[in-house]
């Protein structure tokens, strides 16, 4: 399939996302207005990614910023024009409720806390976006499933890759079966760690490789097979006992789906690996690097991939705000999605524990 014919059908399903312009969108309609996020967590994600998108949006924009650190907070109302009515901690967070221009709360703090933000979020009116993975386990991410549904609010997750043009021809291609039923699936995110005393490796906050990067994989797997797994079995290894004492090091997995297809998956905070492959009776999908912020490439058995590098950020930032706005819908990134998701790593932990058991979902 030519790049020209899949750019028309993805500015088909997006409907004129930001960063959009080759997909045909022109901004807003008379009227209507950009929707107002505010970050819930000044860390390495929201000063690095989210915040620099959020000045390439045009279907949203930065109305509000929340830390615990006040020497943050100079140069983020500097850089982003914020004013003090715009500015909160975590102290007066509830007060939020009172400040019109927020729309959205997006909540990008340590896993421990996604479930208590979400819901205060929730509480004060506002739609979130919760980073992933949405919460510690599946029983906290029902509640806040369960919890948007009572405040008749949105719950969205940080699924930035659904907005991704290479990940979005390989998703349409497993679903039209461009290369006949798909076989297997293999595919594995990890990368060194750095500092030993940052929270993903702490155990009180939800830390670990697969809770952090191992979730990619996860999706892709499930978005390719286009299935859910009805079974899981699991195995974690350890290389330094000392640094990962807390948290998972490195976990491979088996997800088990209808029709005998598997996935075979890794994921580890100790070596570098970033990658998806999808086998079909007639051919391939390679993606690699393929989880990433920065550049993905792919190919397939008959062409290699020759999409433009978009900032993921941004175009899932304003997927999200066009949903809100123009009641079209997202692109699969709701809450429903990432609960999917953490029944899957529920039972990967269990079989962890059980020295590989197969488990039933």
């Amino acid at each position: 399939m030519e790049r020209r014919k899949f750019t028309q059908s993805l500015a088909t399903s997006i409907a004129g996302i930001s960063l959009a312009h080759s997909f045909g969108y022109q901004g807003l309609n008379l009227g209507q207005k950009k929707l107002g996020i505010a970050l819930v967590g000044l860390g390495n994600y929201a000063t690095r990614q989210l915040a620099p998108a959020l000045m390439e949006t045009q279907m949203c924009a930065l109305k509000g910023i929340v830390t615990g650190t006040p020497s943050k907070i100079d140069q983020w109302k500097k850089t982003y024009d914020l004013k003090d009515h715009q500015v909160y901690n975590y102290d007066n967070f509830d007060s939020i409720a009172n400040n019109d221009e927020i729309d959205i709360v997006y909540v990008v703090l340590p896993n421990n806390m996604h479930k208590e933000y979400t819901l205060r979020a929730f509480e004060a009116g506002k739609h979130v976006i919760c980073e992933k993975p949405l919460a510690i386990n599946a029983q906290e991410a029902a509640e806040m499933v369960a919890a948007g549904k009572k405040a008749n609010r949105e719950l969205f997750v940080g699924y930035r890759l659904h907005y991704e043009p290479h990940h979005q021809e390989t998703i349409r291609l497993c679903k039209e079966e461009a290369f006949g039923k798909i076989k297997f699936f293999e595919g594995g995110f990890g990368f060194r760690i750095g500092n030993p005393n940052q929270w993903r490796l702490k155990k009180q906050y939800g830390g670990g490789a697969l809770m952090d990067v191992g979730i990619y994989v996860i999706q892709a797997a499930r978005y390719t097979i286009g299935q859910e797994p009805i079974a899981i079995s699991a195995r974690e290894f350890k290389t330094d006992s000392e640094k990962f004492k807390e948290v998972d090091e490195l976990i491979t997995w088996q997800m088990e789906f209808p029709e005998g297809v598997v996935a075979n998956c890794t994921t580890t905070f100790s070596a570098s690996t970033n990658h998806l492959y999808v086998a079909a009776e007639k051919g391939f999908i390679r993606v690699s690097p393929a989880y990433g912020y920065g550049r993905v490439g792919g190919h397939t058995r008959k062409y290699k991939f020759d999409f433009p590098q978009v900032n993921q950020q941004a175009l899932h930032m304003d997927g999200i705000a066009h949903s809100l706005t123009n009641g079209i819908h997202h692109l699969n990134v709701g809450g429903e999605e990432g609960l999917r998701d953490m029944k899957i790593i529920d039972a990967i932990f269990e079989s962890t524990k059980a020295d590989g058991k197969r488990i039933l979902i």
